[in-house]
């Protein structure tokens, strides 16, 4: 079986690579191929498609160093790319982030087979999680479904240019400049954060982006 694993600390790769080869040994012959940032797995991947050897499973890490040349900010790249050029590849992503928003960005556009929060994460299950998803099953770690139960609570969170207008007005911009930014009539972007506002139960845009990043959806 050829694994890549993907990790900007090295020992957590070494760790990684030892919990497994201690506890998937029914798998057969172990190979695996390390990579510190997205540009050294673009590198690997571009070895094992090369030599017509693709990865059967790729362990990435969400948050690392970027690919400029490819436009790859992070682990969620990675994985996309490998979904693409090797289909078979079962992908699980690990990551140290929590944010609501994100984790659900990362379940929704990335499409792993797995994800976890590195803080659920321990040597003993991380093979029951890679087995899960070599077993053809989605697995998604305790805090990460909190997170996503949380999405799930804010239904107007589903909506992605809802979540856009939480992004750009948590960044600083002015409400008379999310037109330009989110397709959507002024009109129409004043209403929906009025919504928003009465289901965070707050008065102001202020207001809104203080309790958005105190429950993690920003």
């Amino acid at each position: 079986m050829n694994i890549l694993v993907v990790d900007d600390h090295p020992l957590t790769v070494e760790g990684y690579i030892f919990s497994l080869t201690q506890h998937l040994k029914k798998e057969g012959t172990l190979l695996f191929h390390r990579a510190n940032d997205c540009e050294s797995a673009f590198l690997q991947i571009r070895n094992a498609l090369e030599s017509n050897k693709p990865f059967d499973l790729a362990i990435v890490d969400y948050g690392l160093p970027e690919y400029e040349a490819r436009d790859w900010k992070n682990g969620g790249h990675i994985i996309s790319y490998i979904k693409e050029m090797m289909p078979d590849c079962k992908t699980m992503i690990l990551t140290a982030h929590t944010e609501v928003l994100l984790v659900y960005n990362i379940i929704k556009n990335v499409r792993p087979h797995g994800l976890a929060i590195k803080n659920d994460v321990t040597p003993s299950n991380l093979p029951d999680m890679i087995c899960e998803i070599l077993d053809g099953n989605y697995f998604l770690s305790p805090l990460v479904k909190q997170c996503h139960g949380e999405v799930l609570k804010k239904e107007l969170m589903f909506d992605d240019n809802n979540r856009l207008i939480l992004l750009y007005l948590s960044k600083g911009y002015r409400m008379s400049d999310l037109e330009e930014h989110i397709p959507l009539a002024a009109i129409t972007i004043r209403k929906r954060i009025a919504k928003m506002k009465a289901t965070f139960g707050v008065s102001d845009a202020s207001a809104l982006i203080q309790e958005a990043f105190k429950q993690g959806f920003v």
